[in-house]
């Protein structure tokens, strides 16, 4: 992305990732990236990585993902971004598909809003009575985490990457407590970028599971930042919010099927 405006650049959101296979020790990882449009003063970073088995020398797409960025400017204004030069087929299509994943990611965003306005008018309409059913209070979990500078990139400020390890970790826990086995993250949707967070910060993940559908299960993370005089004063900033589909198999590799929750 860098390479690309000529200037520093910050990920302002992940469209949604896909993990067709699991890396695992002892197996090598190749990461390609390339930014596929330039939308004036945004870009659409493809990142495609495989994983190579040393003894089989069979290659494996592991996941595919969609970056977008954000030219940050030295001094005031904005950066107006060159456009991509396409030299290839799949150049071509990478750039066409990225106007309509911007759409798509504008319009999701929009209809989640308008979702939650909804909801606000409504106010407490669940009356929801289900034998067996699993309270969502029994799958909150809460984590804090400090951010050290090997967390932060040159700007100072915490590594994108970093930010999605921790939540992956604590949505993980989340989604343990309601299938009691080990839980396999299968996509995170619509993680975005609300506001930095820099070398000091204190961050709060909190993650829940939102649903249940059968084999899967959603789990909501939501990450707050405090610096020392937010964090005495008890005044979070939003930084980031995501949701991560898992699914769980059993000893045989069959899918486990989840119980339904209680909001």
């Amino acid at each position: 992305a860098e390479k690309h405006a000529g200037v520093s650049c910050v990920t302002a959101s992940m469209d949604d990732i896909q993990f067709e296979e699991a890396a695992r020790v002892g197996q090598v990882i190749t990461i390609k990236a390339k930014v596929n449009r330039a939308f004036k003063t945004s870009m659409e970073v493809g990142i495609k990585v495989a994983v190579q088995d040393v003894l089989t020398n069979v290659e494996k797409i592991v996941s595919v993902a969609y970056a977008t960025y954000v030219a940050k400017p030295v001094g005031a204004g904005k950066i107006e971004l060159e456009p991509v030069k396409l030299l290839s087929t799949e150049d071509h299509l990478e750039h066409t598909l990225a106007i309509e994943r911007r759409r798509i990611r504008l319009g999701y965003e929009q209809d989640f809003q308008n979702l939650m306005q909804e909801s606000s008018k409504e106010g407490d309409y669940y009356n929801f009575e289900e034998e067996d059913a699993v309270s969502t209070d029994h799958t909150h979990v809460q984590s804090i985490e400090l951010v050290q500078p090997p967390h932060a990139n040159h700007h100072g400020n915490t590594f994108g990457g970093q930010i999605m390890a921790w939540m992956e970790t604590v949505a993980s826990i989340s989604a343990s407590r309601l299938c009691c086995s080990y839980p396999v993250l299968k996509s995170v949707n619509m993680f975005k970028f609300w506001g930095p967070s820099i070398v000091g910060d204190r961050l709060v993940f909190n993650a829940v599971v939102n649903n249940t559908f059968q084999n899967s299960m959603e789990v909501g993370v939501r990450v707050e930042a405090y610096n020392c005089e937010e964090w005495i004063k008890d005044q979070a900033r939003h930084i980031n919010s995501a949701f991560l589909i898992f699914n769980a198999v059993n000893d045989k590799g069959e899918l486990l099927t989840f119980p339904r929750i209680k909001p």
